[in-house]
């Protein structure tokens, strides 16, 4: 594993993640970590709106920290929730799971392990 250490100013935002309604900033951690973890800020891309797809990851272990903003998730078995600043949520690995709406300022960090994951789309 290596050290990393990355500050605002030495990336930007992408669009070019899993979901076409986010921006995706990469924290370094893929590479840190020999792809054992991947870590991103993700922010609301403007002027788009989620989905609502349903689907899992194949993953052992999945964070999401909402920095700011808003975004409503639906868990199967668990129900909707208003994910707000400050909220922190463990998805298991595997669980259904889709996003319903979001506000235009969200901005939340991710945590997954492994680096490198498959997501699979889930009929509604």
């Amino acid at each position: 594993m290596k050290f990393s250490v990355q500050h605002a100013a030495d990336s930007s935002f992408k669009h070019d993640g899993l979901r076409k309604y986010f921006d995706y900033r990469d924290l370094g951690i893929l590479e840190a970590t020999d792809g054992k973890a991947v870590m991103h800020v993700i922010r609301a891309h403007e002027g788009t709106n989620a989905t609502g797809e349903w689907h899992k990851h194949n993953i052992q272990l999945q964070l999401v920290y909402v920095l700011k903003g808003w975004a409503i998730f639906e868990y199967e078995g668990h129900g909707q929730h208003k994910l707000v600043a400050g909220t922190c949520v463990h998805q298991p690995p595997g669980i259904r799971h889709r996003e319903i709406a979001h506000s235009e300022d969200l901005e939340l960090i991710e945590i997954v392990l492994p680096g490198h994951f498959e997501t699979i789309s889930l009929p509604d």
